[in-house]
């Protein structure tokens, strides 16, 4: 009896360590303390502008926008691209996918400049449980629907970086799409997910065993590739070898939060766009809860194992709830979130 009563305690306790590892992983213990420098100069209206890809020499931003929230409530679910004009103060996001007869639900986007007035632009997109990379050609502000990439490595795409004109990388999120599979990966922080590389022809995994591969960006002065991982607070550095585009790890840098979209700035600091406690945004993307906190972080790296992590944005999800990028340009900040009806403008002291 006292061998089962002793048996019984250590489950308990194994058990209680590990529920209390999950709520701590996941940021449930932590005080979140709004603060930042400056204003929120504007609200732009847009629906779940989760993603944004700028072009600093053209000063525009492009918004990847889906009104995720509309499965909550009686609106009709649509998805865009939009272009907003960083120069024009007065200026209003446009749509730029009215025409576009595919069904469209995007989520991450990249973009890569091809001569002095044309742009390529990928997305992914999630129709009907199924997931595909559409592929577009901007000149100015006309959009063309060029091809669709189908294909069984799009097993959970999030986010994709453009290397050049044919090539990019993405990330699964997931390895399994439901069941008690999908939500072990969620909840026990299984590192399960990977980078996969697409040449323009075929598809390879690059990297693998990562918890929740989400917000991806390529520093190509430095041939460095970064990985969100926002289910262990971290972001994983790799270098990229250029003819192959195989990886090789070089080291993970702990964020404090749940990183999700980066992006850099005219310097190469990356800008990430945060979910400090991940119960929360979990709460908030079901439609359980009507915000989640929301943190920008900057990294400042350098070198393996010389890097500065600075959190310079702190909000309880009053601004913005749930935010997923920050794109810094001319002394201002755009925010974009899951499943807000605002962009987000904040400007810097």
């Amino acid at each position: 009896m006292k061998k089962v009563l002793v048996t019984i305690g250590l489950i308990i306790f194994a058990t209680a360590l590990l529920v209390l590892n999950i709520l701590n992983s996941g940021g449930f213990f932590r005080t979140v303390d709004p603060g930042f420098n400056g204003s929120i100069s504007r609200t732009l209206s847009v629906y779940g502008a989760e993603d944004l890809a700028v072009s600093r020499e053209d000063s525009f931003l492009i918004i990847s926008s889906d009104d995720r929230a509309a499965r909550f409530h009686d609106r009709k679910h649509k998805g865009h691209l939009l272009k907003l004009n960083l120069r024009n103060p007065e200026a209003k996001p446009e749509r730029l996918t009215d025409q576009l007869t595919i069904p469209f639900f995007p989520h991450g986007i990249t973009m890569w400049k091809m001569d002095s007035a044309v742009y390529k632009i990928w997305a992914i997109n999630h129709p009907l449980d199924e997931h595909t990379i559409e592929v577009f050609t901007l000149f100015g502000d006309s959009l063309v629907h060029q091809e669709t990439i189908a294909d069984p490595n799009l097993v959970r795409p999030n986010d994709l970086v453009a290397v050049d004109e044919n090539s990019f990388y993405f990330t699964n999120d997931h390895q399994f799409a439901a069941g008690w599979k999908r939500i072990a990966e969620d909840y026990l922080g299984l590192a399960l997910s990977d980078v996969r590389f697409y040449d323009g022809e075929k598809f390879t995994k690059v990297a693998d065993d990562i918890a929740y591969a989400n917000g991806i960006n390529y520093d190509q002065s430095r041939n460095l590739l970064f990985v969100a991982s926002p289910r262990d607070f971290l972001v994983k550095v790799f270098q990229t070898d250029q003819s192959s585009g195989e990886l090789t790890f070089i080291e993970d840098i702990d964020a404090g939060t749940g990183v999700d979209n980066i992006e850099f700035d005219e310097s190469g600091k990356l800008w990430i766009g945060c979910h400090p406690n991940l119960f929360a945004f979990t709460r908030y993307a079901a439609g359980k809860s009507d915000n989640s906190p929301s943190e920008i972080i900057t990294i400042d790296y350098q070198s393996k194992g010389d890097y500065l992590v600075e959190s310079i944005f702190v909000d309880e999800g009053e601004i913005i709830p749930a935010s997923t990028i920050a794109v810094p340009f001319d002394g201002k900040v755009y925010i974009g979130s899951v499943m807000d009806d605002e962009l987000v403008v904040w400007e810097r002291n």
